[in-house]
């Protein structure tokens, strides 16, 4: 089979039933939990903050893939450790010192994670694509959810997947915005790992089932 995973994001999860929503994608097919962290002065928006973040870990029963679209996310690598983020994603444009960042997300547990804005070429992860755990892509500028998916991403996913085989990497590339069933097996057949998918889940009519389809395109006999 062609193991790949599905993340639904928060974000676009009903924050008047924030529990609900958890349980929701607890009882789906989903394998990870995608918990977006916006400051307000790297992207335009504020989401979730510590707080919101320490409750939504308390009913998690999968993985929390925490992406951290924040200035200077060296300050609190460890306070997301302690709440409970099992992968942890810092954005190429946000790190002055990635090498650095990313040993200290790993000295606590977590996998580390490298997000590229739209305009960042793959080429500037080549001289540390090997101490990355995952690649996020995104296929949509940050700060926001609900928007169009940029087509550029498959080209960026086959490139980035060209560059983990040659370096014998086990990166996981991972697609942040506009996921859906119209391009899910399109990116998945460029390289992709794990679909991130928000308004698409969470608007549906039935988000269980919406996670059951995603799975169904991205999961194939080879």
């Amino acid at each position: 089979m062609n193991n790949k995973l599905i993340a639904p994001s928060l974000l676009a999860a009903d924050f008047a039933n924030l529990q609900r929503d958890i349980e929701l994608v607890n009882n789906s097919e989903a394998d990870w939990f995608h918990i977006d962290i916006m400051d307000g002065m790297f992207v335009p928006n504020i989401s979730f903050g510590m707080p919101v973040l320490e409750a939504i870990t308390k009913h998690t029963t999968k993985v929390n893939d925490v992406h951290l679209m924040i200035e200077n996310p060296d300050r609190y690598i460890k306070t997301f450790a302690d709440l409970g983020a099992d992968h942890l994603t810092v954005h190429y444009e946000a790190c002055t010192h990635l090498h650095r960042t990313l040993q200290a997300i790993k000295a606590e547990g977590m996998k580390a994670g490298v997000a590229l804005n739209p305009h960042t070429p793959i080429s500037l992860l080549e001289d540390i694509i090997t101490d990355i755990d995952i690649v996020l892509i995104m296929s949509v500028n940050p700060g926001f959810g609900g928007q169009s998916f940029i087509e550029n991403t498959y080209r960026k996913v086959s490139t980035l997947k060209e560059m983990i085989l040659t370096k014998n990497a086990s990166t996981l590339i991972e697609i942040d915005g506009g996921v859906s069933s119209v391009n899910a097996k399109k990116l998945v057949d460029a390289g992709a790992d794990v679909l991130v998918a928000g308004s698409f889940v969470f608007k549906s009519d039935n988000p269980i089932d919406t996670i059951k389809e995603l799975k169904n395109l991205t999961n194939f006999e080879l």
